[in-house]
């Protein structure tokens, strides 16, 4: 089955860095787009940034662009989001997923992993 592992989160403070990876396991990677969707407290699952299965194309929300860059190695089966400028809006557990369509919307997409938590502190 398909299982993928997040990882790289943490507590830091406003403006820091954090990258996070994604390593994915029981699925052909490179035919998959790939994205980055969070998910604060009481509020629903949102669409970060997502990355095409060639990696040539990518695409983010607007409050990640400029902060954020989505990148995978498919020799690895691994994705990546580099943080930058973090903000405490930022805080949110962040989920690895994938699909067969290059979407922005969390229903194109499966997300397998327990996520990763950020929290940036003001």
């Amino acid at each position: 089955q398909v299982q993928v592992v997040e990882s790289g989160g943490g507590l830091v403070q406003t403006g820091g860095s954090l990258t996070l990876s994604c390593a994915a396991s029981g699925l052909t990677f490179s035919m998959y787009s790939m994205g980055w969707f969070r998910q604060a407290p009481g509020k629903e699952r949102e669409f970060v940034a997502t990355i095409r299965r060639d990696g040539a194309l990518s695409y983010y929300t607007d409050s990640a662009k400029e902060r954020f860059t989505i990148s995978r190695d498919n020799a690895k089966n691994t994705m990546y989001l580099q943080m930058n400028s973090l903000k405490p809006e930022d805080t949110a557990v962040y989920y690895c997923c994938g699909g067969l369509k290059f979407s922005t919307s969390v229903r194109d997409y499966g997300c397998w992993g327990q996520g990763t938590q950020v929290t940036v502190s003001s």
